[in-house]
Protein backbone atom coordinates (compact mmCIF):
# COMPACT_ATOMS: atom_id res chain seq x y z
CA UNK A 1 0.00 0.00 0.00
CA UNK A 2 1.56 3.73 -0.75
CA UNK A 3 2.37 5.74 1.81
CA UNK A 4 -0.37 8.09 0.86
CA UNK A 5 -2.95 5.61 1.54
CA UNK A 6 -1.44 4.98 4.92
CA UNK A 7 -0.89 8.75 6.07
CA UNK A 8 -3.97 9.98 4.85
CA UNK A 9 -7.33 10.19 7.00
CA UNK A 10 -9.24 6.89 6.63
CA UNK A 11 -12.64 9.10 7.49
CA UNK A 12 -13.97 12.07 5.53
CA UNK A 13 -17.33 13.27 6.71
CA UNK A 14 -18.96 16.57 5.75
CA UNK A 15 -22.21 19.01 4.89
CA UNK A 16 -22.44 21.55 2.65
CA UNK A 17 -24.40 23.32 -0.45
CA UNK A 18 -23.83 22.53 -4.13
CA UNK A 19 -24.71 25.19 -6.89
CA UNK A 20 -23.82 23.92 -10.44
CA UNK A 21 -23.32 25.83 -13.63
CA UNK A 22 -22.75 24.78 -17.46
CA UNK A 23 -19.89 26.85 -18.88
CA UNK A 24 -18.67 27.18 -22.26
CA UNK A 25 -14.46 25.84 -22.77
CA UNK A 26 -13.80 29.18 -24.41
CA UNK A 27 -14.64 31.18 -21.38
CA UNK A 28 -12.78 28.65 -18.94
CA UNK A 29 -9.20 30.75 -19.18
CA UNK A 30 -11.18 33.69 -17.98
CA UNK A 31 -12.94 31.88 -15.68
CA UNK A 32 -9.86 30.43 -14.18
CA UNK A 33 -8.27 33.78 -13.80
CA UNK A 34 -10.40 35.26 -11.85
CA UNK A 35 -10.70 32.40 -9.26
CA UNK A 36 -6.35 31.98 -9.21
CA UNK A 37 -7.10 35.98 -7.73
CA UNK A 38 -9.14 35.01 -5.17
CA UNK A 39 -8.93 31.12 -4.28
CA UNK A 40 -5.95 28.72 -4.12
CA UNK A 41 -5.21 25.58 -6.52
CA UNK A 42 -6.06 22.44 -5.32
CA UNK A 43 -2.50 21.05 -5.25
CA UNK A 44 -4.50 17.56 -5.64
CA UNK A 45 -6.07 17.98 -8.46
CA UNK A 46 -4.94 20.35 -11.72
CA UNK A 47 -6.69 20.68 -15.19
CA UNK A 48 -4.84 16.65 -15.97
CA UNK A 49 -6.40 15.04 -12.69
CA UNK A 50 -8.87 12.39 -14.24
CA UNK A 51 -11.71 11.25 -11.54
CA UNK A 52 -13.31 8.40 -12.41
CA UNK A 53 -16.37 7.23 -10.19
CA UNK A 54 -18.18 3.30 -10.65
CA UNK A 55 -21.74 4.23 -9.04
CA UNK A 56 -24.38 1.26 -7.58
CA UNK A 57 -28.26 1.08 -8.13
CA UNK A 58 -30.55 -1.46 -7.79
CA UNK A 59 -32.15 -3.14 -10.85
CA UNK A 60 -34.85 -0.73 -10.86
CA UNK A 61 -32.46 2.22 -10.80
CA UNK A 62 -34.13 3.73 -7.51
CA UNK A 63 -31.52 6.30 -6.99
CA UNK A 64 -31.34 7.57 -10.12
CA UNK A 65 -35.27 8.00 -9.86
CA UNK A 66 -34.84 9.50 -6.46
CA UNK A 67 -32.90 12.35 -8.10
CA UNK A 68 -35.24 12.66 -11.08
CA UNK A 69 -38.66 12.97 -8.90
CA UNK A 70 -35.93 15.22 -6.90
CA UNK A 71 -37.10 14.13 -3.64
CA UNK A 72 -36.16 15.83 -0.49
CA UNK A 73 -33.81 12.39 0.78
CA UNK A 74 -32.10 10.58 -2.10
CA UNK A 75 -28.20 8.84 -2.08
CA UNK A 76 -26.53 7.44 -3.84
CA UNK A 77 -23.39 5.13 -3.12
CA UNK A 78 -19.77 5.32 -5.87
CA UNK A 79 -16.53 4.08 -5.63
CA UNK A 80 -13.88 7.29 -6.71
CA UNK A 81 -10.61 6.64 -8.35
CA UNK A 82 -7.90 9.32 -9.58
CA UNK A 83 -5.39 8.96 -12.35
CA UNK A 84 -5.36 6.88 -15.59
CA UNK A 85 -6.88 3.61 -16.24
CA UNK A 86 -3.32 2.39 -16.79
CA UNK A 87 -2.31 3.46 -13.33
CA UNK A 88 -5.07 1.78 -11.13
CA UNK A 89 -4.32 -1.80 -9.52
CA UNK A 90 -5.34 -3.45 -6.71
CA UNK A 91 -3.39 -1.23 -3.69
CA UNK A 92 -4.62 2.11 -5.59
CA UNK A 93 -5.79 4.29 -3.45
CA UNK A 94 -9.92 5.09 -3.83
CA UNK A 95 -12.75 6.10 -1.76
CA UNK A 96 -16.21 4.73 -0.85
CA UNK A 97 -18.46 7.17 -0.91
CA UNK A 98 -22.28 7.61 0.55
CA UNK A 99 -23.33 11.07 -1.21
CA UNK A 100 -26.74 12.20 0.27
CA UNK A 101 -29.27 15.08 -0.36
CA UNK A 102 -31.45 16.41 2.58
CA UNK A 103 -33.53 19.00 1.54
CA UNK A 104 -31.26 21.23 0.17
CA UNK A 105 -27.77 20.30 2.39
CA UNK A 106 -25.48 17.48 0.70
CA UNK A 107 -24.02 15.00 2.69
CA UNK A 108 -21.57 12.92 2.64
CA UNK A 109 -19.50 9.96 3.97
CA UNK A 110 -16.49 8.97 2.56
CA UNK A 111 -13.86 6.12 3.75
CA UNK A 112 -10.21 5.83 2.51
CA UNK A 113 -9.20 2.26 1.05
CA UNK A 114 -7.03 0.49 -1.81
CA UNK A 115 -9.28 -0.89 -4.92
CA UNK A 116 -9.29 -4.08 -4.22
CA UNK A 117 -10.29 -3.61 -0.37
CA UNK A 118 -13.24 -0.91 -1.80
CA UNK A 119 -14.38 -4.24 -4.18
CA UNK A 120 -14.19 -6.44 -1.72
CA UNK A 121 -17.32 -4.02 0.37
CA UNK A 122 -19.57 -2.99 -2.68
CA UNK A 123 -19.41 -5.94 -4.85
CA UNK A 124 -18.77 -8.66 -2.80
CA UNK A 125 -20.51 -7.05 0.55
CA UNK A 126 -17.91 -8.42 3.29
CA UNK A 127 -16.18 -5.87 5.48
CA UNK A 128 -12.70 -5.56 4.11
CA UNK A 129 -11.07 -4.75 7.69
CA UNK A 130 -8.81 -2.00 8.71
CA UNK A 131 -8.91 0.88 11.13
CA UNK A 132 -11.63 0.60 13.68
CA UNK A 133 -12.57 4.54 13.10
CA UNK A 134 -13.76 3.29 8.97
CA UNK A 135 -16.03 0.48 10.78
CA UNK A 136 -19.58 2.91 10.79
CA UNK A 137 -19.38 4.03 7.54
CA UNK A 138 -18.10 0.07 5.92
CA UNK A 139 -21.27 -1.15 7.98
CA UNK A 140 -23.43 1.28 6.29
CA UNK A 141 -22.29 0.36 3.15
CA UNK A 142 -23.12 -3.17 3.96
CA UNK A 143 -26.51 -2.75 5.02
CA UNK A 144 -27.43 -0.71 2.14
CA UNK A 145 -25.75 -2.74 -0.43
CA UNK A 146 -27.58 -5.65 1.11
CA UNK A 147 -30.65 -4.79 1.73
CA UNK A 148 -31.38 -3.03 -1.74
CA UNK A 149 -29.30 -5.53 -3.42
CA UNK A 150 -27.00 -2.81 -5.30
CA UNK A 151 -24.89 -3.71 -8.08
CA UNK A 152 -23.06 -1.92 -10.54
CA UNK A 153 -24.81 0.57 -13.06
CA UNK A 154 -22.90 3.13 -14.54
CA UNK A 155 -19.32 4.56 -14.56
CA UNK A 156 -18.58 8.47 -15.50
CA UNK A 157 -15.54 9.92 -15.61
CA UNK A 158 -13.69 13.64 -16.46
CA UNK A 159 -11.03 15.76 -15.82
CA UNK A 160 -11.06 18.03 -13.14
CA UNK A 161 -9.35 21.43 -11.72
CA UNK A 162 -10.07 22.11 -8.16
CA UNK A 163 -9.59 25.01 -5.99
CA UNK A 164 -9.82 26.13 -2.45
CA UNK A 165 -10.69 29.41 -0.33
CA UNK A 166 -8.07 30.99 1.51
CA UNK A 167 -8.97 33.89 4.20
CA UNK A 168 -12.61 34.86 4.54
CA UNK A 169 -13.63 31.89 1.80
CA UNK A 170 -12.15 29.19 3.86
CA UNK A 171 -15.35 26.95 3.55
CA UNK A 172 -15.68 27.43 -0.19
CA UNK A 173 -14.53 25.21 -3.35
CA UNK A 174 -14.85 25.30 -6.56
CA UNK A 175 -14.17 22.46 -9.25
CA UNK A 176 -14.03 22.53 -12.93
CA UNK A 177 -14.80 18.99 -14.45
CA UNK A 178 -14.48 19.28 -18.43
CA UNK A 179 -14.62 16.21 -20.84
CA UNK A 180 -17.26 14.41 -18.90
CA UNK A 181 -17.80 10.85 -20.39
CA UNK A 182 -19.55 7.87 -19.10
CA UNK A 183 -20.29 4.24 -19.80
CA UNK A 184 -22.93 1.41 -18.70
CA UNK A 185 -20.43 -1.66 -18.52
CA UNK A 186 -17.26 -3.35 -18.23
CA UNK A 187 -17.17 -2.12 -14.22
CA UNK A 188 -13.72 -2.35 -13.54
CA UNK A 189 -12.58 1.07 -13.17
CA UNK A 190 -8.36 -0.28 -14.29
CA UNK A 191 -10.10 -1.38 -17.73
CA UNK A 192 -9.56 0.54 -20.96
CA UNK A 193 -13.31 0.16 -22.54
CA UNK A 194 -14.00 3.51 -24.24
CA UNK A 195 -16.62 5.48 -22.54
CA UNK A 196 -19.07 8.22 -24.68
CA UNK A 197 -19.50 11.63 -24.07
CA UNK A 198 -22.59 12.28 -21.69
CA UNK A 199 -21.82 15.80 -21.81
CA UNK A 200 -20.87 18.29 -25.16
CA UNK A 201 -17.13 18.19 -25.17
CA UNK A 202 -17.52 22.01 -25.34
CA UNK A 203 -19.06 22.35 -22.54
CA UNK A 204 -17.47 22.18 -18.71
CA UNK A 205 -19.38 21.39 -15.19
CA UNK A 206 -18.50 24.00 -12.63
CA UNK A 207 -19.66 23.20 -9.06
CA UNK A 208 -19.63 25.73 -6.14
CA UNK A 209 -19.34 23.71 -2.61
CA UNK A 210 -20.26 26.23 0.18
CA UNK A 211 -20.83 25.88 4.09
CA UNK A 212 -23.26 28.70 3.69
CA UNK A 213 -23.54 30.54 0.36
CA UNK A 214 -21.53 31.41 -2.72
CA UNK A 215 -19.78 34.65 -1.70
CA UNK A 216 -20.81 37.99 -3.45
CA UNK A 217 -17.92 37.94 -5.95
CA UNK A 218 -18.18 34.61 -7.51
CA UNK A 219 -22.37 35.56 -8.22
CA UNK A 220 -20.81 38.88 -9.79
CA UNK A 221 -18.44 36.68 -11.97
CA UNK A 222 -20.86 33.89 -13.09
CA UNK A 223 -22.98 36.94 -13.97
CA UNK A 224 -19.96 38.31 -16.01
CA UNK A 225 -19.83 35.05 -17.71
CA UNK A 226 -23.48 34.81 -18.03
CA UNK A 227 -23.24 31.35 -16.04
CA UNK A 228 -26.98 29.67 -15.18
CA UNK A 229 -27.14 27.54 -12.41
CA UNK A 230 -28.61 23.69 -13.48
CA UNK A 231 -29.71 20.45 -11.98
CA UNK A 232 -27.45 18.33 -13.37
CA UNK A 233 -26.29 15.06 -12.44
CA UNK A 234 -23.37 13.02 -13.95
CA UNK A 235 -24.89 9.76 -12.89
CA UNK A 236 -27.85 10.71 -14.40
CA UNK A 237 -26.74 12.10 -17.79
CA UNK A 238 -24.66 8.18 -17.91
CA UNK A 239 -27.73 6.90 -17.42
CA UNK A 240 -29.82 8.30 -20.16
CA UNK A 241 -26.95 7.69 -22.56
CA UNK A 242 -27.18 4.47 -21.97
CA UNK A 243 -31.05 3.85 -22.28
CA UNK A 244 -31.33 5.85 -25.38
CA UNK A 245 -28.44 3.75 -27.15
CA UNK A 246 -25.00 3.84 -25.74
CA UNK A 247 -23.30 2.54 -28.91
CA UNK A 248 -24.86 4.51 -31.36
CA UNK A 249 -21.70 5.54 -33.73
CA UNK A 250 -22.02 8.72 -33.79
CA UNK A 251 -21.40 8.89 -29.67
CA UNK A 252 -17.30 9.87 -29.92
CA UNK A 253 -14.81 7.91 -27.67
CA UNK A 254 -13.41 9.71 -24.90
CA UNK A 255 -9.86 10.28 -26.39
CA UNK A 256 -8.75 13.30 -28.02
CA UNK A 257 -9.60 13.41 -31.44
CA UNK A 258 -12.71 12.10 -31.61
CA UNK A 259 -15.04 15.06 -30.46
CA UNK A 260 -18.85 13.96 -30.46
CA UNK A 261 -21.84 15.68 -31.84
CA UNK A 262 -22.80 18.70 -29.61
CA UNK A 263 -26.58 18.97 -28.56
CA UNK A 264 -28.14 21.76 -27.11
CA UNK A 265 -27.27 22.60 -23.86
CA UNK A 266 -30.87 22.61 -23.08
CA UNK A 267 -30.96 18.68 -23.83
CA UNK A 268 -28.76 18.43 -20.36
CA UNK A 269 -30.87 20.07 -17.93
CA UNK A 270 -33.13 17.65 -15.49
CA UNK A 271 -36.57 18.56 -15.42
Amino acid sequence: MSDRLEAAPSVHRFNRYEIKYLVEERKLPELHAHLSERMDRDRHQSSATRVSSLYYDTRDLRFYWEKIEGLRFRRKLRIRVYGAPESINDRSESFVELKQRVNRVTQKRRIRLSYAEARVLCDERRDPGGPPERAAVVQEVLVLTQNLDLRPTAITTYFRAGYMGREADLGLRVTIDHRVSGRDRDFHLASDCPNQFIIPPHLAVVEVKVDERAPTWFTDLAARLELSTVRISKYCKAIEAATNGPRAPQHAREFPGHDAPTPAASELVEP
